[in-house]
């Protein structure tokens, strides 16, 4: 899958990586936690996040003795709210939606444990569809996410750009992915906006039983790189949904999240824990291949925890 930044991404050094052997000493000779409660805020049931926070909860139970809840959500935005609020210990954001609440009143306690997966923006059509650009929407029947979602975001900023926010524009409708890819399949939707790993389960459950598209979305991109720093391109490639052909489309990184009120021996294990995890987190989603311990520092613009940085610290040096 090729990448291309939408700005250059910062520099963080040359590092050398410990062996296997000594990060697995370091896991080992770690302080544990059993029986400590630990609430992980995640997304809709199925989906990524919430496959992966499925999978980070057992991996901690196991190697660290914490006792997880993983809570189901909207996705982004409800997992942030209850972060803040205190209401969960834990979760995944997109990085777009994390950096808006960051600067908001209150959001500035948010602090990052890691660079998790890339989410692709995919506008799924039916493959008959004579929607070919993002402009083609106008008029048309699309779901935008839920509220307080990851994916209402970037929809609403896509949508901004080329100027069909308004209700005349088009006929909204907010569902969730399971939702939205059951609507496109009885028709009852002319497109849905999904942000996710690839594959995401719904929408590859829903290429097997009705033949889609991705529209390319290479002519929004240039505006959205102007204003949202955060933000890539990519190729989504056609094979994780039997596509017809690669397209273009827009890169969103996603955080693991903690706030400033978690102590710095929980983050740092907690840090560590995702990668020692990186295999069980692979097989639970293929998206999750690419999360590693080199680019888990780059959390721009959330800061580090600083128990995270002490991990980082333990893992890496750097030199020159």
């Amino acid at each position: 899958m090729t990448r291309t930044p939408g700005r250059s991404k910062p520099q963080v050094g040359r590092r050398t990586v410990l062996t296997a052997a000594g990060a697995f000493l370091l896991a080992a000779c770690g302080a544990r936690f059993d029986g400590q409660r630990l609430t992980i805020t995640t997304g809709s049931a199925g989906a990524v996040y919430n496959q992966l926070g499925q999978a980070l909860a057992a991996s901690w139970a196991a190697e660290l003795g914490f006792q997880p809840q993983v809570l189901t959500s909207a996705g982004s935005g409800q997992n942030l709210d209850r972060l803040l609020a205190g209401a969960a210990d834990v979760g995944i954001s997109a990085a777009d939606a994390a950096a808006t609440r960051a600067a908001e009143s209150g959001g500035g306690r948010l602090r990052a444990l890691a660079r998790m997966h890339d989410d692709y923006v995919q506008l799924v059509v039916p493959a008959a569809s004579t929607i070919v650009r993002p402009a083609d929407l106008r008029g048309r029947r699309v779901s935008v996410g839920p509220p307080d979602s990851g994916v209402r975001l970037i929809a609403d900023r896509t949508l901004s750009v080329l100027r069909l926010s308004g209700g005349a524009d088009l006929e909204r409708h907010e569902l969730a992915i399971d939702a939205a890819a059951d609507a496109l399949s009885r028709g009852e939707i002319d497109a849905f906006f999904w942000s996710g790993g690839l594959p995401t389960e719904q929408v590859g459950a829903l290429a097997r039983r009705l033949p889609i598209r991705v529209v390319d979305l290479a002519e929004v991109l240039p505006v959205l790189f102007q204003e949202y720093e955060v933000y890539q391109s990519a190729t989504l490639p056609a094979s994780p949904y039997r596509l017809p052909n690669a397209v273009t489309t827009l890169l969103v990184p996603n955080l693991l999240l903690v706030t400033d009120r978690m102590s710095d021996t929980i983050a740092e294990a907690l840090t560590g824990g995702v990668f020692e995890a990186q295999s069980a987190l692979a097989a639970a989603n293929r998206a999750a291949r690419s999360i590693d311990v080199r680019s888990g520092i780059e959390t721009v613009p959330i800061l580090l925890h600083p128990g995270a940085q002490a991990y980082y610290r333990s893992a890496h040096y750097t030199s020159g």
